[in-house]
């Protein structure tokens, strides 16, 4: 049984040209789902004098059709308050094809 305890929001990239050529980028919501969040692998390091540390999470939730909304893919992410989860894979995680496991990393300058 997998308990899916914790309420996000997923969050698609929007690019919007700047009219000098480049663009900006802002994140919109596409909906919330509700996950299981497990810690799997650190790794720490520094990046132009700062602490970076890096996790990566299994994160579980409900299944969804291929081409829905609600199915999250790479690209995406999750968000719960000031927490940002980047979506690296997903795929799905039972044989039954009820739930599905995204792979995803968050970032936390220190």
């Amino acid at each position: 049984m997998v308990a899916l305890n914790r309420c996000l929001e997923l969050q698609e990239p929007e690019r919007v040209a700047d009219g000098a050529g480049g663009f900006s980028e802002s994140w919109v919501k596409l909906g919330e789902v509700w996950a299981s969040i497990d810690a799997r692998t650190a790794l720490g390091g520094g990046t132009a004098g700062a602490d970076l540390s890096r996790v990566r999470y299994r994160i579980l939730l409900r299944a969804a059709p291929q081409g829905s909304t609600a199915r999250p893919k790479p690209g995406q992410r999750l968000a719960e308050g000031g927490r940002l989860f980047l979506i690296d894979a997903v795929s799905e995680f039972d044989r039954l094809g009820l739930y599905l496991e995204c792979w995803a990393h968050e970032e936390v300058l220190a």
